[in-house]
Order: C-alpha cells, then structure tokens, then sequence
C-alpha cells in the first residue's frame, strides 16, 4: 500500500489558486524534498499533510486513511504526522523539561534516549528563555518527536540556523532517520540541503508540480530553466561547439560548472581566460570567456589567476537544451 497519497490536492482561497491538482505517492520510511520559489504553495501543501489547513478539492490518504482538514476536526491535525514550522513556538520561562514533559508519550528511557539523538539531553534543566535559536529548533523537534508520529514534515528547518547550528539540526535528523526509521518530507530553498538528502524531489510552481525524481535526473535533466535554477549554479550558451553534432541550432547549451574538466595546457581542449575568480569554501568557481560568452568552470585548485588562460574539455555526454522561446 501507498505510505501517503496525495490526490488531486487544491486549495483556493479569494485571492486565486494556491495549489492546483497536486498528486503523489511517499513509500514508508521515504525521504522526499520539495523545492519551489516563495509562494509556490509549499507550506500550504506540508500543512494540508498535517491535517492543519483545509484543502478546497482533492483527497489526503495516509496509511489509507483519508486525513481530516482542519475545518473538520476540533483540534487540528493528525495524530501520526509531526509539522514542525519555520516558525515554531516555545512558550518563554519554562524549564525545558516541563516543555517536553506535556506531550511526551514515551517511557522515560525511551525519552532520554531521543533527548539524546536530538542534542538536547544537556539542557533540560535549563530554562526555554536562556536557548539558542538552533537549541530552541531542536527542542520543538524533540516534542514532537516525544508523539511518536510516523511521519515527520519539515518546513525550511535550515533556514534561520548559523553554520554550527544548521550541522547539528542536520546530523540530528540522519540519527532520527536511522535510529527511529521514521518517513520525511522536507521544504527547503537550499538545493544543497536536498540534493545529498533526498530520495525524491518534487519541484513546485504557482500551486503545481511541475516535475519530480531522483536528485541526479533533476539536476542533471530540469524540465526548464525554472526547474534547473533551483538546484545549483548553471549558465545558458549559444556556442554548441563542445557537443559534436548538435541539432539544436535555436536552442541554449544549458551547463553547469561541474559539465567542465580542467586539462593541463599540452592536453587537448578548449582554450579559455579567467575573467573571475570565486573562492566557494571546498571548491573554486572560474568565471571565464570563451567565444564572446562568460561561463563558470569547478576547481578544486586554487592556482588560477584574472587573465589566467586555461584549458578545459566539456563532459557531458548527454547535452541539454533549452528552447529560446522559454
């Protein structure tokens, strides 16, 4: 049987459309991500999951079980799926104990050993208002957890956290994956969040899906340009002469930076001038021209300089277009 099926989903309120006919499936213990821009109908749909928002047309089955709107029930949401919100809630000048206490419907043993899967286990004698934004997340996300749901929905859970913090939310949910073999669905606008996470992606736009798969297809292969900008860097060429034999006489070569292999200057290959040079952490981004046109090369090297010429080959064996008239 299907985890959750998600049919024919619609919402519309008097200010249009905010989802469209969304349907998919989630197997049990899936991990899936949804990508869109602001206003795609992303929360709305994670919230309608949740039984915490009321769709206008279309059915919700969790387990095959039609899951309740929130005009349906006195308190709203379903008992086995966890939302936790971008904007979660702790009440102020609590112990964190009694906070975790109210839901908790676990053996204390059980407890303390997700209070320490979550990273939380040092803190329960502190008070909700002497926390850290990050400490405060993973707190929210241990109450729910104290529930014992199935399912966990997660709403941009990176996107108000520094670095430090962002990790320990990260490797906290690979350890509840793993130790509590729960199924997620994950919204972020962060592709590097989802590409390394992510068993499926669902791409979202003005309330639809606009396409959905593997990370790699969807990287490698977006429907368009809207698709592929979600999911990394890219740049859109003219000159089709790295690919022999194109056909694609009107159309862009669409590349990103990682389609480019660097070759040392006696190596056959495309010879091109460093015009910029971006240093990314782990790798380096050269902004060349070749041709009258500018694109991005990945180094792992930082031995290039402006001016620079550098010679590369394009890796790509099987090129993708998009048309001009999109």
């Amino acid at each position: 049987m299907e985890w959750l099926e998600v049919v024919q989903a619609s919402k519309e309120t008097d200010r249009g459309k905010i989802l469209s006919d969304i349907q998919f499936t989630q197997q049990q213990y899936q991990k899936i991500g949804i990508v869109g821009e602001t206003g795609s109908g992303k929360t709305t749909l994670l919230r309608s999951i949740a039984g915490l928002d009321q769709l206008t047309g279309g059915t919700i089955y969790f387990q095959e079980k039609r899951v309740e709107g929130a005009a349906e029930k006195l308190v709203p949401g379903h008992p086995q799926i966890a939302y936790l919100s971008q904007n979660f809630e702790l009440r102020n000048n609590y112990w964190v104990h009694e906070v975790l206490s109210y839901a908790n419907e676990m053996h204390p043993a059980e407890a303390q050993q997700l209070y320490a899967i979550c990273k939380i286990d040092h803190l329960l004698d502190r008070r909700t208002d002497q926390l850290s934004g990050g400490e405060r997340q993973r707190i929210a996300l241990a109450r729910l957890l104290t529930t014992k749901p199935f399912l966990l929905l997660l709403d941009e859970p990176f996107s108000n956290l520094d670095p430090f913090h962002k990790s320990l939310m990260k490797q906290t949910l690979a350890d509840i994956g793993n130790h509590l073999q729960m199924s997620f669905i994950m919204v972020s606008h962060d592709a590097s969040d989802l590409l390394s996470w992510a068993e499926e992606i669902l791409v979202m736009k003005q309330g639809q899906i606009l396409q959905r798969g593997k990370p790699e297809e969807l990287y490698h292969f977006p429907l368009n340009e809207y698709c592929g900008a979600l999911l990394g860097p890219y740049d859109l060429l003219t000159n089709h002469e790295f690919v022999s034999g194109s056909s694609h006489t009107d159309d862009l070569l669409w590349v990103r930076p990682d389609y480019f292999t660097l070759v040392k200057p006696h190596e056959d290959g495309f010879s091109a001038m460093v015009r910029k040079v971006h240093f990314c952490g782990a790798h380096y981004l050269l902004e060349v021209s070749y041709n009258n046109e500018i694109f991005r090369i990945l180094s792992i090297e930082n031995k290039y300089n402006i001016d620079d010429v550098v010679k590369f080959n394009f890796n790509r064996k099987n090129a993708w277009f998009v048309n001009v008239a999109h």
